[in-house]
């Protein structure tokens, strides 16, 4: 799977299980946005919507994501 990613995608899946283990729940979009600094929220889903394609995270409601592995 992770040789699919490309270097954004890795930084967000990164970003995401950084802030999981550091808030104990799914990072938001927005959040996501200014950890990462992509250039705005559907730059960011773009890029969560291939991570969920590639089966790296699953969506926990209408607006969080977290790692599935």
């Amino acid at each position: 799977m992770r040789g699919h990613l490309t270097e954004r995608q890795l930084c967000t899946l990164r970003c995401i299980s950084e802030w999981i283990a550091e808030h104990r729940e799914a990072s938001s979009i927005r959040e996501i946005d200014r950890q990462v600094g992509l250039s705005s929220p559907p730059s960011v889903a773009y890029h969560l919507t291939r991570l969920e394609a590639a089966g790296a995270i699953k969506r926990v409601g209408l607006r969080r994501f977290c790692r599935s592995n």
